[in-house]
């Protein structure tokens, strides 16, 4: 798989969470993807503050953009 296609596969899977994150006053942006199989977001609004955000991370957006590119290895929310 190309970065493109990559890059558009982790984009449809943010697009599938991101429902669920705005419910609760939130979002998430896709900062880069490294050595195709690390992806970095930044979670925004309330899930800055949200106490269970890893989990959220873990749980919810990592197993969700695996689904779509099953070679990411690691998501990491950068500040």
């Amino acid at each position: 798989m190309t970065i493109e296609e990559l890059t558009t596969e982790v984009q449809k899977a943010l697009e599938e969470i991101r429902p669920f994150l705005k419910s609760d006053g939130g979002d998430i942006t896709l900062i880069s993807i490294e050595d195709g199989k690390h992806v970095k977001v930044r979670l925004e609004g309330a899930c800055t503050s949200c106490s269970v955000n890893q989990m959220t991370l873990r749980a919810g957006v990592e197993t969700t953009i695996k689904k779509f590119a099953p070679q990411i290895e690691t998501v990491v929310n950068i500040l």
